[in-house]
Order: C-alpha cells, then structure tokens, then sequence
C-alpha cells in the first residue's frame, strides 16, 4: 500500500531550519467520506494514518463532512470552529501521541461565516490555518471567500506551506508559498476536474518545492448535483518527479522519504536561479 522513493541528497541550505532538517517520511492519505458521516469518516482516515509512521500526514479537503453541500445552513451545521471541535480535539491528540504533524481540510464556523479551511497541528504546538482564497463554482455559494494571506508554518517537518483544491490553479498560488520560504505544500483536496495530478509536476518544478495532494474518491449526489471525484493523491518531488500517486477508486495512503533541503536549491543551471532570476518589475 505504501510507496517509499528516496530523493538525491542535496548539500546547500539557507536557513537555520534547513539545517536542521533531515531525511523523512511524508504521507498522503486518500478517504471515501460519506456525506455527513462525520464520525465515520473521521475514524476511517485515523485508521489509515495508524497504518504507517511519518513525519507529515496530509489529509483531503473537507475529509469530514463531504463536498455536495445543498445550502448554508447545512454547511453551517458540518462546520466547526478552529482549535474546537471532533476533529481538532483528535487529530491534535493522534499528532501528540505520533509525535508528527498532520494536515486536514475542514469547514471552518466563525461567528456568522463559514470558510472552506486547513489546519495544521504538531506535537511541538504547532496549530495554524489557512482559508481558500479561490473558491471552486458552488463553493461560493455556500463558503466565505478566504480572508488569510498564504502563509508558511515552521514545523519538526520542515517549512510547511498550506494552500486549498483550486488554489493549484492560479500560480502565485504556490510561487507565494515557495518565496515565503516553504520546502512542502501542503494541498489537501476535493479534485472533480482531471488536470491537477499531471499539473503538479509543474507547479513543483518551477518553484522547486515538494507538494503533497491529498485528495478523495467517490460519488456525491445531492439536491440534483453529482460529483465524481478523481482519487489520485500525488506526492511530488521539488523536481517535479511523481514520488507517489493512489488509485482513482480506494481509500488509500502512501508514503515515501524525502530530503526536504532539496527544496532549498532553486538553481537550474550554473548562472541561472530560479528565484535571483526573477524581474518582478516588468511582471505587473
């Protein structure tokens, strides 16, 4: 079930973080939700991460509740508030008692909005969260658009950017992350379109940073709207390399090694870095 593929070990960094870094295990964990069945499906990726030990867990989007929602009030209803809740009370404590730290989409409640969210939690304390800035077609209708800049949280396992499903779309997307200082994106996902698995490959390439896309399989029909989701959570290199992709159809983790400093070395040849190359002043 697992994938394991280690990385070329790469000497520069740049930060004291980076120096500190070392070889490690990431895992990206694929689930079959029931729409609704918080419990259930809370349970079903507890059981899949406690299958393997890594250093970083990324989970889908929304993993708890579903996708398909039918109006506010039940988005409202499947919402919790960050830092409370099912789901932070025992991802925080599976995190402590791992000691790793894990990525998880939710529907985050805030006084009168809801926001379609990720967190991170770590056994060093670590607790941050990020709202999806680029809502997908009927996610407006039922989530306030993101309020929170992209930001990267340092982490045992490195610099950790986190960014939502569509976000992959738009490129300043992870190109923030990247100049923000991230080694890993975090990308938790409900993809129904079949582009991003293959766009990956890009988007790490042209940052050099390593991405983890955890997405979910499974049909959602609801209030006459279905969605198919496409499975193929991916793990990809800061070159661009494919370390690890699920199925289209099962609940599924997978988990290789990598060497996070790789990400630290943004040069493509012996005069050309990727990020001192940049001239912003003629971008705008």
């Amino acid at each position: 079930m697992g994938e394991k593929t280690r990385g070329a070990r790469r000497t520069n960094s740049v930060t004291v973080v980076a120096e500190r870094e070392k070889s490690m295990n990431i895992a990206v964990v694929q689930t079959d939700p029931v729409f609704g069945a918080t419990t259930k499906n809370l349970e079903q990726a507890v059981a899949l991460m406690r299958t393997v030990q890594a250093d970083l867990y990324v989970l889908p989007e929304l993993f708890v509740s579903g996708y398909n929602f039918t109006s506010k009030e039940e988005t409202r209803s499947l919402a919790e508030p960050f830092r409370q809740g099912q789901v932070y009370s025992t991802l925080a404590a599976l995190a402590a008692t791992m000691k790793t730290t894990i990525v998880y989409g939710f529907a985050e409640r805030d006084g009168s909005e809801v926001y379609n969210s990720a967190a991170i939690v770590s056994h060093d304390g670590t607790a941050g969260l990020y709202r999806k800035l680029h809502l997908f077609d009927r996610e407006k209708l039922f989530f306030a658009p993101g309020n929170l800049p992209f930001q990267v949280f340092p982490t045992p396992a490195g610099p950790v950017g986190l960014m939502i499903c569509f976000d992959w779309y738009f490129p300043e997307s992870m190109r923030t992350l990247a100049l923000r200082g991230a080694h890993i994106v975090a990308h938790p996902s409900n993809l129904v379109l079949p582009h991003c698995p293959d766009s990956m490959t890009v988007r790490c390439r042209e940052n050099r940073v390593f991405a983890v896309t955890a997405n979910r399989v499974g049909t959602e029909n609801r209030g006459g709207v279905s969605l198919s989701f496409i499975g193929q959570s991916q793990i990809t290199s800061s070159r661009g390399e494919i370390l690890a992709r699920a199925s289209a159809t099962g609940a599924e983790i997978h988990t290789c090694t990598i060497d996070p400093k790789e990400a630290t070395n943004k040069r493509v040849t012996g005069m050309n870095d990727l990020f001192e190359d940049r001239r912003p002043e003629f971008y705008e």
